[in-house]
């Protein structure tokens, strides 16, 4: 079958696209209101990019009338957000934070979710994240309804129990964070793990 999304298909665009390509990885997104409350949300539509400079990107989708959603015109406003990733047993409370909240309530105060100050960022970190990234908005792109926020890392924080302290690599079986799969609701874990030697 032959699907023509930019035509007589593009109303079908995100369900098939958000379907085909999986598993993606979930950015738990926190960054702050203007009245200094803590936002948070999750997108699957992230990832890193780069290493130099460390990059990642995560595109969180217009409101139905065209304005921006909290996580982007916070993250637009103050140039900074923290990238907290999910462990197995967070999986439905990540979940919960994708509710459509007012505008300045809080998804951490709602769920009593533990938060720590971030090193160099003002965004604050949740305390129980296996690892979280700190970052700084490099550029927001704006690409039809499409807005794609930049970051630099300057910072990550990871749970000693799943990185190797001489190494600094990350112990991969210890790391098993949920992924994205199709819409509307399904996720899958990733604790199916393999190793398989790329040639040299």
């Amino acid at each position: 079958m032959e699907l023509d999304l930019l035509g007589h298909h593009a109303d079908r665009a995100y369900p098939i696209l958000s379907s085909l390509i999986t598993p993606r990885p979930i950015a738990w997104v926190s960054t702050l209101n203007d009245d200094g409350s803590v936002n948070l949300a999750p997108f699957s539509y992230f990832n890193v990019f780069g290493s130099r400079p460390p990059l990642v990107i995560f595109a969180p989708g217009n409101r139905p009338d065209g304005s921006p959603k909290d996580s982007a015109r916070n993250a637009e406003q103050t140039g900074e957000f923290t990238v907290n990733l999910v462990a197995p047993d967070q999986t439905e409370t990540m979940v919960a934070t994708a509710e459509s909240l007012p505008p300045g309530e809080s998804e951490v105060e709602k769920l009593g979710l533990s938060t720590v100050p971030s090193s160099v960022v003002a965004p604050p970190r949740l305390a129980d994240a296996p690892a979280a990234l700190e970052c700084r908005v490099h550029s927001v792109q704006r690409i039809g309804q499409n807005r794609i926020v930049l970051g630099i890392v300057h910072r990550v924080h990871v749970d000693d129990g799943i990185i190797d302290p001489e190494s600094l690599r990350i112990r991969q079986d210890r790391h098993t964070p949920p992924g994205r799969m199709g819409s509307p609701d399904w996720y899958c874990r990733t604790d199916g793990l393999f190793e398989l030697p790329r040639p040299e």
